[in-house]
């Protein structure tokens, strides 16, 4: 007997980690667990504060979604917050982290789709 119906192989799915900052006076590490969420899925991640010299108010964190339509020089973006969270409120310290946990869940969210019939994206960030 044989299994002509096989299984593609596990798509990759690597954990994001990411540094930015301004030289010397800021310094902070993204980490998520992974670089690809279902539309019900659950983002965690944290925030890492290497470097602070700066006085921060507050951070927020959100879900931007992105259409693109046309192509060249006809290409036109569009983009539209879904939803804005404040995640820290106050000044971090150096070696303070902050735990990210956002559910999907509750917003309307579609698949990314990108360049269908080279004339159309959507993309969320």
């Amino acid at each position: 007997i044989k299994n002509i119906h096989q299984l593609p192989p596990p798509e990759i799915n690597n954990s994001i980690k990411m540094e930015v900052g301004i030289e010397d006076c800021l310094h902070i590490e993204f980490e998520y667990n992974r670089s690809k969420y279902h539309l019900k899925d659950v983002v965690i991640g944290k925030i890492y504060f290497l470097l602070v010299r700066l006085k921060i108010k507050h951070m927020e964190i959100e879900i931007r979604k992105r259409e693109s339509t046309g192509s060249g020089s006809d290409l036109y973006n569009e983009s539209e917050t879904i939803t804005k969270f404040e995640i820290m409120d106050g000044a971090p310290v150096r070696g303070e982290s902050v735990p990210v946990r956002l559910f999907l869940s509750g917003f309307d969210l579609t698949p990314t789709y990108r360049n269908v019939n080279n004339k159309f994206s959507v993309k969320y960030y």
